[in-house]
């Protein structure tokens, strides 16, 4: 059954984690926000508003290579944060323009845990972007949890993935 696998969870959550295991599924292709922002626009990230704009522009852009690799059959995990209802918003708009299946993986994970990962994933320097504790507080300011009334099909973990 193809389907459209979305990841919500602050920063260091584990979503990109996540991402990659749900992509070892047959037929299935992973897209990642974080790969096209920081090879198309390396070094732009340096405010919220310049992550708001370029992941718009990338939405806008994809969008229609996404649904063309669900109406393929392909699925799709994107790798891209649903942790507000306007991104959630678009992904919605996929899922009813594709008509297809979908899961909206939730991880809930304390703040504290996700700082620890965040410290750990700076050191190692394996991640496209590299986020302060300011930054997390930031970004973290505007999550939003997915509520019933958006109509997902919640996944819910509890800090099983780490990023």
């Amino acid at each position: 059954m193809t389907k459209l696998y979305l990841l919500c969870g602050k920063i260091a959550a584990g979503k990109s984690t996540l991402a990659r295991t749900l992509a070892t599924a047959p037929s299935t292709v992973l897209i990642s926000e974080d790969h096209w922002i920081s090879t198309l626009y390396p070094g732009a990230v340096r405010t919220i508003d310049d992550y708001d704009l370029l992941s718009g522009r990338l939405r806008e852009a994809m969008t229609p290579h996404i649904l063309q690799l669900l109406r393929q059959r392909l699925s799709v995990v994107l790798d891209f944060p649903a942790n507000t209802r306007e991104q959630r918003s678009w992904m919605r708009s996929l899922i009813d323009q594709a008509d297809v299946a979908h899961e909206l993986h939730w991880l809930d994970v304390p703040d504290a845990v996700c700082k620890r990962r965040l410290q750990l994933r700076n050191v190692r320097a394996d991640h496209p972007f590299q986020a302060s504790e300011a930054e997390f507080d930031l970004f973290t300011s505007y999550f939003e949890p997915p509520a019933p009334s958006e109509r997902f099909n919640v996944v819910a973990h509890a800090g099983e993935y780490d990023d």
